[in-house]
């Protein structure tokens, strides 16, 4: 999706979330459901094989992760897809997850090779699975707390 231009702010806007809808990341943002366990352990992975902090996070459920949906005209309530927010492009679904996997770097980026297979299909699968994760993988009652060494990659 595309998303319209920056907004207006009142001169003493300095919220992240305020910050976040008002300008596009500067570093590619990976927008995850927070209380989801399968989305938890997926950050959890990639957290390490992303050494230089490429990446940021933010829960969908967070202020800053709200900000991000409604800049680029995703919905805010029920929405449990996948997001990357990459400038003012956005991934999502199987999309995002390739996109990820491209800017870890190798060996990861050979996921690449999933866009030979159409998008509905890819979209479908993930679908699946994103229909089923809180019954397989379980819920938490609230969003992950990063750990210190780890803190400044989400976004709050």
């Amino acid at each position: 999706m595309a998303s319209e231009g920056a907004t207006d702010l009142p001169e003493d806007a300095t919220d992240p979330a305020d910050e976040a809808a008002a300008s596009p990341p500067e570093t590619p943002v990976v927008l995850f459901d927070g209380v989801c366990n399968l989305c938890n352990g997926v950050i959890q992975f990639l957290i390490p094989r992303d050494p230089e902090g490429r990446l940021k996070y933010a829960a969908l459920q967070s202020e800053a992760g709200q900000a991000l949906l409604e800049r680029h005209d995703f919905p805010t309530e029920e929405f449990d897809s996948f997001v990357l927010v990459e400038g003012e492009r956005t991934y999502t679904k199987s999309g995002a997850a390739i996109r990820i996997a491209e800017l870890l770097g190798w060996p990861y980026r050979i996921a690449g090779v999933g866009r030979i297979v159409p998008r509905p299909l890819r979209d479908r699968l993930y679908e699946f699975v994103a229909d089923n994760r809180y019954d397989w993988f379980g819920r938490k009652d609230q969003c992950m707390i990063p750990d210190e060494d780890v803190s400044d990659r989400f976004l709050s």
